[in-house]
Order: structure tokens, then C-alpha cells, then sequence
């Protein structure tokens, strides 16, 4: 059994792209669909979709991938806060993530957003994650 449900969803993300899969499927919850849709809504994955076929149900998430060359748009996807060491900021020491080319994921106060957006509305948080 694992201990940090968000680590395992990243690393069946990873995982996922690296093998080349179209769908990738995860038990499901709030926070890990909450993550997809800031994935999809800045273009990182195709798409995603709840099943609640089971008590839990299940998180399908469509990978995207480039046109020509076939690789996965998602280069990188790092943990950046863990159970055991929790990373929060403040809005102005919010990291920027390759540059501005990748986002970090941000749960605040008023819901889970990207860096950029906390940075605009002046609000920090716990960062979960890097993605670029």
C-alpha cells in the first residue's frame, strides 16, 4: 500500500508517457481530479473523465503527445511537497518553473491553482507539484 496517493498519480503519469499509452487509469479522488484539470486546462494532457463505476472510481486520463516526433508533452512531472515534508510559500516566493515554460501546481486557500495564477491573485500555498 502507498502512503502518498498524489506521488502515485504522478508517477502512473510518468510512467504512463514514457511507455507510450493513450490511457492511463488510477483509483480516483478530489485532489487528483483537481490536478488533472489544471493539467488539461494548460495543455498537458488530452483529456481526463471520473468513472464511478466502483465505491471509489476510477480516473481515466488521455496522455497527449506531439504530432511529428511522438514524444509526450509532459517532460517532467516532480513531487514537490510530500506527507512527510510539506513545501508552502508565500505568493512572492513562488518558484518559477523552467523559466516560466512549466507551471507548479498550488493548493491555497481558495482551491488548487498554478503558480502563476496564486502569484497573480497574491496567494500562497503548498506546492504539490512541477510539471514541464
Amino acid at each position: 500500500m502507498y502512503t502518498d496517493p498524489i506521488a502515485d498519480f504522478l508517477t502512473r503519469i510518468r510512467n504512463g508517457a514514457k511507455a507510450g499509452h493513450q490511457v492511463v487509469e488510477l483509483p480516483s479522488s478530489n485532489v487528483k481530479a483537481e490536478i488533472a484539470r489544471i493539467l488539461q486546462d494548460q495543455g498537458f494532457i488530452a483529456s481526463y473523465k471520473v468513472v464511478t463505476d466502483t465505491a471509489q472510481g476510477t480516473l481515466k486520463v488521455a496522455l497527449k503527445y506531439e504530432r511529428l516526433s511522438k514524444r509526450p508533452v509532459i517532460r517532467g512531472i516532480d513531487r514537490a511537497s510530500s506527507p512527510g515534508l510539506r513545501n508552502y510559500k508565500s505568493s512572492t516566493d513562488l518558484p518559477r518553473v523552467k523559466n516560466g515554460l512549466g507551471i507548479a501546481i498550488v493548493s491555497t486557500s481558495h482551491g488548487m491553482m498554478t503558480d502563476k495564477e496564486a502569484r497573480a491573485k497574491k496567494i500562497g500555498g503548498e506546492i504539490i507539484c512541477y510539471v514541464y
